[in-house]
């Protein structure tokens, strides 16, 4: 968008891509570079499989199983077609799978690939496009893509992501459960890290801090929880050096998880030292080796 000044996209939705997939278009695409007649029996025989809903067999005239291990793939056999006819009349996108975006100089020259576009998947490979989800944004508005929201300088990880991490987050750190903090932690570490490594691209420190503090808040809490009592956080504070006034707090409220008391005997290097993946750190660590190569 900026190297081009391709300002203006048309974010494409196709309406259940997998299950209107073509099977002569398929076995035409994939016969392009394999000409193996047993290969190609087999490619149609799964295809043709059928399935069962609800205990009955269904044929499958049309379509790719979803789930299928290799649909991902006949899936991009199968849109190759579109990429190359777009690129054949100079029209830039980026597709992965099913998710496309069409580039264009003016909102004008985007509805006009808007409409190539629909002329090739929808008469030529019998596919439908979602017309109510595909839409025309720019550059200025973010163009929202894989997870981010896309602008000029600066590219932001898309809210329903951030909704959807802190969901998965939650399923992992119930209160009322039997583990302890150490085995929740061994179990958010892979959620977490995954987690970075594919969202470390957006510029994110502030919303990383954010979420770094509430993972640790509801661990926190589990660890009240734990103690049961004030009288174990006491003890916890004394470890810590603490000399000043004791009082009882409620180790069932969530609002005392952010209790100043709290934060001193669970310090964020207390986190550290147990093994929980910092969002923060590893995201500086790595971006910094990103801009630099």
């Amino acid at each position: 968008m900026n190297r081009y000044g391709l300002t203006h996209v048309v974010d494409m939705d196709l309406s259940k891509c997998f299950d209107r997939l073509d099977h002569d278009l398929i076995l035409q695409g994939v016969n392009r570079k394999v000409s193996d007649g047993s290969v190609l029996r087999l490619i149609r025989l799964f295809l043709e499989a059928g399935v069962m809903r609800d205990g009955v067999f269904e044929g499958t005239e049309v379509g790719s199983p979803q789930g299928g291990v290799i649909s991902p793939l006949l899936t991009n056999i199968y849109l190759d077609y579109f990429d190359r006819a777009m690129k054949e009349r100079g029209i830039r996108i980026v597709r992965y799978a099913d998710d496309i975006l069409i580039f264009a100089r003016t909102p004008r020259q985007a509805e006009r690939y808007m409409k190539t576009a629909y002329e090739i998947l929808e008469g030529e490979l019998k596919l439908v496009v979602n017309k109510e989800k595909t839409r025309t944004t720019s550059v200025y508005e973010g163009v929202a893509y894989l997870g981010f929201i896309i602008y000029s300088k600066n590219v932001s990880i898309h809210p329903k992501k951030i909704k959807a991490f802190k969901e998965a987050i939650r399923q992992l750190t119930p209160r009322n459960h039997g583990m302890n903090v150490e085995e929740m932690i061994r179990r958010l570490n892979p959620i977490l890290r995954g987690w970075i490594n594919y969202s470390r691209i957006a510029n994110c420190k502030r919303v990383l801090r954010e979420l770094m503090g509430w993972v640790r808040r509801r661990l926190r809490m589990k660890k009240m929880l734990e103690w049961k009592t004030w009288k174990a956080l006491h003890k916890a504070l004394r470890r810590r050096g603490y000399k000043g006034e004791f009082e009882k707090v409620s180790m069932r409220r969530w609002r005392n998880s952010a209790s100043p008391l709290i934060s001193m005997a669970l310090p964020n290097t207390w986190f550290d030292e147990i093994g929980l993946v910092n969002l923060e750190r590893y995201e500086v660590g790595i971006l910094h080796r990103y801009y630099e190569s």
